[in-house]
């Protein structure tokens, strides 16, 4: 009988993080985040910083909106609905356990990062020099904390749902993969276009998200898998 999904192994995981670092790396040494950024600014600053739609809906609102899913997700650990109700309860755990870490690397990653964003330059109005986020310890004369990209990881910390779910329910996998992928980018641009990010930010958070949420799947699923694949509240 032919299987339900194509199989996706730890080694499988590690040639596809290792192709995505790559990536991200031939972004960092292509130099180009400057040119991006003047994109969308100006040498009085950013116009669209203050854009209420971006500010306030794609920002704010969905910011929220990500912690509220999250809220929904552990609840339905012990109560799932939809495709969760087709993996095990220890592999809701995981997944919760991977959006949960990855987002709080991304963030731990940021307090200890001395890069500002692109509306403290100089360049676009304000009082900083650039200077590469792979300078640690090196300040920029800005208020620091900008990288990697945070608003980005409401979308891509979910992308912790698809390790557990492609074995047992691969549509639903599939579908929650591109939903966190489109989210992820699409709030990477709205922060890149009010001034608060560099594409490169967005593309190490993509990175950091997928490596850390795969990790945690990596490790704990010979966990999840002694428990019964089914349970239904």
């Amino acid at each position: 009988m032919k299987a339900a999904h194509t199989p996706f192994t730890p080694v499988d995981f590690a040639k596809v993080s290792v192709a995505a670092l790559l990536a991200v790396l031939a972004w960092d040494a292509s130099g180009l985040d400057l040119a991006l950024a003047s994109w969308f600014g100006t040498p009085t600053g950013f116009p669209l910083v203050h854009n209420w739609w971006l500010q306030n809906v794609l920002h704010n609102g969905l910011r929220q909106a990500g912690w509220a899913l999250f809220a929904v997700l552990v609840v339905m650990v012990w109560w799932p609905l939809g495709p969760l109700q087709q993996i095990s309860l220890r592999s809701r755990v995981g997944l919760v356990l991977g959006v949960a870490l990855a987002a709080l690397a991304v963030q731990l990653i940021k307090r200890a990062s001395g890069t500002s964003c692109p509306w403290d330059l100089a360049s676009f109005g304000g009082t900083a020099s650039y200077v590469s986020h792979w300078q640690w310890g090196v300040r920029d004369g800005g208020g620091g904390h900008c990288f990697p990209a945070g608003h980005a990881s409401t979308g891509f910390a979910f992308l912790s749902g698809w390790f557990w779910l492609r074995r047992s329910a691969p549509k639903a996998a599939m579908a929650w993969l591109v939903c966190a992928l489109v989210l992820g980018f699409g709030l990477g641009l709205v922060q890149q276009m009010r001034g608060a990010h560099y594409l490169s930010h967005t593309l190490w958070t993509a990175w950091l998200c997928w490596s850390v949420s795969g990790a945690v799947w990596w490790v704990a699923r010979r966990w999840a898998e002694q428990a019964p694949q089914l349970n239904r509240p």
